[in-house]
């Protein structure tokens, strides 16, 4: 997985404590983060409709939707695109007692075990909301929104 779904996480967190459109930049400099990769993920995020972006000098990204609207999922999705995270090439073809006309990404043991894990894997996820996360950082870290909303007046 990139780097990018850790930062779309984070930003998708920051964002849901702000009530106006934040700066790439700004947005950047929080983490210290490359700006134009960093919003490559933001327009990213925008696609999928997990943000919207307003142009001009009070311009910026803002979440599109409701914190509890917007599954861990989502952002992964919108990052890495909807594949599977194991892709089977089909290796046993090639293998001794290999049959033609066999799609073994059906039959092949590891690829079932592997498409199990990665279903259990984004049902978790998509049941676990950026709301859900914030609550947890929340209780465990009570100063982290008005810390975050210090911080982007600070950058800005």
């Amino acid at each position: 997985m990139s780097q990018g779904v850790e930062w779309a996480l984070h930003t998708c967190l920051n964002l849901s404590w702000l009530d106006a459109p934040v700066p790439t930049s700004t947005l950047a400099a929080f983490y210290e983060l490359p700006p134009a990769y960093l919003n490559k993920q933001l327009q990213a995020l925008v696609r999928a409709g997990i943000l919207t972006s307003t142009s001009g000098p009070r311009g910026g990204f803002r979440l599109a939707r409701a914190p509890g609207a917007v599954s861990l999922l989502d952002i992964v999705t919108a990052i890495e695109g909807p594949e599977e995270l194991f892709q089977c090439d089909q290796i046993l073809s090639k293998g001794p007692g290999e049959h033609a006309g066999v799609d073994y990404r059906q039959s092949c043991a590891f690829a079932q075990a592997m498409r199990g894990a990665d279903l259990a894997w984004r049902r978790e996820l998509a049941g676990r909301t950026v709301a859900d996360v914030r609550a947890d950082v929340e209780r465990g870290h009570p100063e982290a929104p008005a810390n975050t909303r210090a911080r982007i007046v600070e950058l800005r």
